[in-house]
C-alpha cells in the first residue's frame, strides 16, 4: 500500500536530512571528529577523567617544558601565568610567573583567573595539585617518559585550547623527524651510556625517564635502564661497575672538572673518561619534555654515531 503523499514526502525529507549528516561528517578531518566536538572526555597522566565543556581560554602552565608545549601547540596567547624559568620561546619571559614546583605563589595564580591549569606529575607535588584543585581549579596533569609522548601531548592541549590544527603539525611534524632518526640507527650495535644528572650524591636516569628512550633511540644502552625509578640514587661502586664508554651530563664541562663537584678527578679509570667521552648536554635541551628534546636527541645520536665511527 503507498504512502499518502504528505508522508512520503516527510519520509524522504527525513532520509535527505541523515545522508547529508553523514556526508558531512565523512568530509570532516580526523581532528574535527575527535577534539572538535563538546563536551570532550579526555584521561589525564595520573588517570583522571577530564570532561572539557569549553575550550581554555586563561591557561597556567606548571613547568617550563609545559610552557614550550603551550606555545608550540599554538595556544601560547592563552598563557596568562607561567613557572618561573619559563623562557623559551621569548614570548614567555613576558608572561607573570606564578612560582615554581616547589613554591607556588597561590594568591597571585587566582588572581589571574585561569579556567585550566597543566601541572607536571613529576615535578609538581600531588600535594601541590591537589591543593589547587580544593580551591576550585581544573588542573590537567601531563607526564612524558618516552619521546612518542610529545606529540602525544602537543595533542591534547590542542584538544584543551581549540588549536589542535597547528598542534597537529606540530605532532607531526615530531614524529617524521623522530621516526627518521630511529631509521638511521636501527643496525647500530648498542653502545653503553650514563647520563649524570647531578655528581653529588650520583643521580642518573632510570628506565622511567625520558632520557632512557633517547639513549635507545640513538643506539645506546642505559648503563642503569634496569633500575625502575625515574631519578635513582646510585653509589660509586655501581658506576665503576658498570664502565660506561659514554657519558652525558645535564652538568657543564668546567664544573665536572672544578674542585666543586671533582666527577673526573673521582673516576679516572671509567672507560668514558679515559677516552674523553664526556659531553655536556644542556639542561634546558635534555630535561625539558618539550619539542626542543629533539635538539638534545640529535645531538645524542651525533656523539654516538661517531663512537661508532670510529
Amino acid at each position: 500500500m503507498p504512502f499518502p503523499a504528505k508522508t512520503s514526502m516527510r519520509i524522504n525529507w527525513i532520509l535527505l536530512t541523515a545522508l547529508f549528516i553523514f556526508a558531512s561528517l565523512a568530509g570532516l578531518p580526523s581532528y574535527a571528529q575527535d577534539g572538535k566536538v563538546l563536551p570532550l572526555r579526555l584521561v589525564d597522566d595520573q588517570g583522571h577523567v577530564f570532561l572539557l565543556a569549553h575550550r581554555a581560554k586563561r591557561i597556567i602552565s606548571l613547568s617550563p617544558a609545559i610552557t614550550e608545549l603551550v606555545f608550540a601547540a599554538g595556544a601560547g596567547e592563552k598563557l596568562v601565568g607561567v613557572s618561573r624559568f619559563s623562557d623559551y620561546p621569548a614570548a614567555a619571559r613576558s608572561i607573570p610567573s606564578v612560582g615554581d614546583a616547589f613554591s607556588l605563589d597561590l594568591e597571585r595564580l587566582l588572581m589571574l583567573e585561569p579556567d585550566l591549569v597543566i601541572a607536571w606529575r613529576s615535578g609538581n607535588t600531588k600535594l601541590g595539585i591537589d591543593q589547587l584543585e580544593r580551591l576550585g581549579l581544573r588542573v590537567f596533569v601531563t607526564e612524558a617518559t618516552q619521546l612518542a609522548d610529545i606529540p602525544r601531548l602537543l595533542r591534547t592541549i590542542g584538544k584543551l585550547a581549540g588549536t589542535l590544527p597547528v598542534a597537529e603539525s606540530a605532532a607531526q611534524n615530531f614524529e617524521m623527524a623522530l621516526q627518521r632518526l630511529k631509521q638511521q640507527r636501527a643496525t647500530h650495535e648498542p653502545v653503553s651510556v650514563f647520563q649524570l644528572i647531578w655528581p653529588q650524591p650520583l643521580i642518573t636516569a632510570g628506565a622511567a625517564h625520558i632520557i632512557n628512550d633517547i639513549i635507545n633511540v640513538c643506539g645506546g644502552t642505559n648503563s642503569f635502564a634496569s633500575l625502575p625509578d625515574l631519578m635513582p640514587i646510585i653509589s660509586e661502586e655501581n658506576l665503576l661497575a658498570a664502565n660506561p664508554a659514554v657519558i652525558f651530563s645535564s652538568i657543564s664541562d668546567e664544573l665536572l672538572a672544578s674542585n666543586t663537584y671533582g666527577f673526573v678527578q673521582r673516576f679516572p679509570h671509567i672507560s668514558a673518561v679515559k677516552s674523553g667521552h664526556v659531553y655536556f648536554i644542556h639542561p634546558d635541551l635534555i630535561h625539558r619534555q618539550s619539542p626542543r628534546i629533539l635538539e638534545a636527541t640529535r645531538l645524542v645520536c651525533a656523539r654516538l654515531d661517531a663512537m661508532h665511527a670510529q
